[in-house]
């Protein structure tokens, strides 16, 4: 046991590639590890992830009946939510609410073919770097390579489908009645571009899940790879 713990620390600080395959080689049950299985296994990681948190998110409700990424109104429009409930439009905020969901959970479905090219490009080194880097390393690496491209596929859908499902109609509205109220101070929000900041904060943080429980549970591993090339970060 400690010899186990005395290299899993050595793992940890060490970084050239030839140090990583030695201590590789040497942690039991793990076999001989080559430059492609790390790489694989990371692939394979990133792929579990992106695949079931992508789909998850792309269906009904997959963001609207998830609380830990449901996107609430941008803060100028909580005032509208709390003008129209006092003068008994509640409904119409709560619809509108909904709106913006599912205009997120539409764009979505635009996101893995890109994540699928980005996990494709991985090297050992981003490999290597993501397995000894910290619980969120792997999903930081898909962030900074994906980010702009998911924005631009992600904008025009959820303003397509916005317009077409009456969201941008339906706040226009609200927020004219809001803006009659008396003595409050008028909102004119981008909803396009507020849902679509939204809805990549929720697919990053459902893959960050993701990426926690490989990392931290041996029964989230569910390949033999997976479990051999995480056993370096243990």
């Amino acid at each position: 046991m400690k010899r186990i713990i005395i290299l899993a620390f050595a793992v940890s600080v060490l970084s050239s590639c030839a140090e990583l395959q030695s201590i590789a080689s040497q942690l039991p049950q793990t076999g001989a590890l080559s430059q492609a299985d790390i790489g694989n296994g990371l692939r394979q990681a990133l792929n579990k992830g992106v695949s079931q948190e992508v789909i998850k998110l792309s269906a009904t409700d997959g963001f609207f009946r998830n609380e830990a990424v449901k996107i609430l109104l941008p803060q100028e429009l909580q005032e509208v939510d709390n003008g129209l409930r006092k003068i008994g439009l509640g409904s119409v905020a709560d619809e509108g609410l909904k709106l913006l969901n599912r205009a997120a959970e539409e764009a979505t479905k635009e996101a893995l073919p890109i994540f699928v090219d980005a996990v494709k490009d991985i090297t050992f080194n981003d490999a290597k770097n993501i397995l000894l880097g910290d619980q969120r390393a792997a999903t930081a690496y898909l962030q900074s390579k994906t980010q702009q491209e998911l924005y631009n596929k992600f904008s025009p859908v959820i303003d397509k489908n916005l317009g077409e499902v009456g969201a941008t109609r339906l706040w226009e509205d609200a927020i004219t009645r809001y803006n009659r109220i008396p003595l409050l101070n008028d909102v004119n929000p981008d909803l396009r571009d507020y849902v679509t900041q939204k809805a990549l904060e929720g697919v990053f943080t459902m893959i960050a899940k993701e990426e926690v429980q490989i990392r931290t549970q041996v029964n989230a591993r569910t390949t033999d790879l997976l479990k051999r090339v995480f056993a370096l970060q243990d």
